[in-house]
């Protein structure tokens, strides 16, 4: 079966469903160009191929399709399969430098103090429409509250992130014109790396160029890539699928007005139900392996089934039954490669969902739910649009700030991406004023963010008892 098309589109949950009675755990499935592959649906499938990177490596240059001629040199599949110089891409010893590098810079930062960044960038983005008494939840809010995190940690300017915005949905959609919405990509942060070389700050970026692993301007440049679109597109996803809920589903209103859901257990049970990535690209067998009875050879491409490995019966025989207490869910993969940022990822969803709930406290769906409409990639499904009402608000002015909080850099020389139509066609500014950058710790800390069990969703719950 194809995981591109019609139905993989219209209803992947279904596709993989239909898969997995087929062939059980493992199925083989074509990607766009039906390049062939195999897809991991079961969950203990799922975590043997993760954990055993000696038999399932993430070095993509084992693929047998390379000398096929099958895939073109414009592929859009190019900028999810191919190898980089990053920690995603390497295994063993490699991995372990390329991945310290990475986990120890995130550590250099006071969670804390990402936290209050979270904060202001949510109040900011709020109000900007709270005025309205309606918006769009997708385009106002949710795919710009992570890239406003993200561009603050990594050391660039936000007014870098609409572009960033368009490029990075384009390049993991996989369309025509996503080898040169990766090209810009990479051209914005090999700016960043270039300036950040000769006037260092106290950022990610900086924090890359300055660890003991001594990487290669190369090696920053593709972690900063890694960092910005995996830490984006799938914190934007899970805000989204959250809110979707919030303002969708009654039982799950339910148990928030019952008080027996705090918002971070209903992040997590929308980890399990609906994981911000669905499909994990990729892994290659490193030799003839067999795996749910299927017959592996060496070289073959084997995608990890995030969602499908979340629904597998054996680990859930009822998938309408409450799991929110369970962090064994695959959304973050698992092995020696999942995901280091996943707590900041997690950061960023609950407190920004936290402060547009206490912003807006009535705040409902504008249409019907069957009007909703997805966009999907064999990587992901994404809302296209969430459009909601709520009672017109006043500005919280006094809680943010109008300057930006970074430090003024050339805007980068490559082109808006083709398939950012709708983005300006000229370069964007640099950034006007600066703020106190994120201070790092003094020490190294562990990357858990501490989160509060209990949030401001006291107008919720009364908007819900009152219905």
């Amino acid at each position: 079966m194809r995981l591109y098309g019609e139905s993989a589109e219209t209803d992947p949950m279904g596709l993989f469903e239909e898969l997995r009675k087929q062939h059980g755990g493992v199925a083989p499935v074509l990607l766009p160009g039906d390049i062939e592959a195999w897809l991991v649906l079961g969950h203990r499938e799922n975590l043997d191929v993760s954990r055993r990177y000696t038999q399932f490596s993430r070095d993509s240059r084992i693929w047998h399709g390379w000398d096929s001629g099958r895939i073109a040199p414009d592929s859009p599949l190019l900028p999810m399969i191919g190898w980089r110089p990053d920690c995603v891409s390497a295994d063993g010893i490699d991995h372990q430098r390329l991945r310290a590098a990475v986990t120890d810079s995130l550590s250099r930062f006071d969670q804390r103090g990402i936290r209050r960044h979270i904060t202001r960038f949510a109040h900011r983005l709020v109000d900007g429409f709270c005025q309205d008494g309606q918006a769009d939840v997708v385009a106002q809010f949710a795919e710009h509250l992570p890239m406003l995190v993200l561009t603050h940690l990594l050391g660039m300017p936000d007014e870098y992130g609409p572009r960033l915005v368009a490029a990075s949905r384009d390049l993991i959609k996989g369309t025509a014109t996503a080898l040169a919405s990766n090209e810009y990509v990479l051209e914005t942060l090999r700016n960043l790396v270039e300036q950040k070389r000769a006037k260092p700050g106290h950022d990610f970026a900086s924090a890359l160029i300055a660890h003991p692993a001594n990487l290669s301007d190369d090696e920053v440049l593709h972690h900063l890539r890694l960092v910005l679109l995996a830490g984006y597109e799938t914190t934007t996803n899970l805000i989204v699928n959250t809110v979707r809920m919030v303002v969708t589903d009654p039982r799950f209103r339910g148990s928030i007005a019952g008080g027996q859901l705090t918002l971070p257990e209903a992040v997590e049970q929308m980890l399990w139900d609906e994981p911000p990535l669905m499909v994990c690209p990729a892994r290659w067998a490193t030799g003839d392996a067999q795996l749910a009875g299927r017959e592996i050879r060496a070289g073959d491409m084997l995608l990890l089934g995030l969602a499908a490995g979340n629904m597998d019966p054996a680990v859930r025989p009822d998938p309408s039954a409450p799991v929110h207490h369970n962090r064994s869910h695959l959304a973050f993969s698992g092995g020696p490669h999942e995901c280091p940022g996943q707590d900041v990822g997690r950061a960023v969803t609950e407190t920004g969902i936290d402060i547009l709930l206490a912003r807006l406290p009535d705040i409902r769906l504008a249409v019907p739910a069957d009007q909703l409409s997805w966009r999907s990639s064999p990587w992901s499904r994404h809302l296209e649009a969430l459009p909601v009402a709520f009672t017109p608000a006043r500005p919280k002015s006094s809680s943010v700030t109008t300057t930006s909080p970074f430090p003024s850099m050339a805007s980068p020389a490559a082109p808006a991406p083709a398939g950012a139509s709708a983005q300006p066609a000229t370069p964007m500014p640099p950034a006007s004023a600066e703020l106190p950058a994120l201070a790092p710790h003094p020490a190294p800390v562990p990357t858990q963010v501490s989160l509060p069990r209990q949030s401001r969703w006291e107008s919720l719950k009364r908007l819900v008892r009152g219905r």
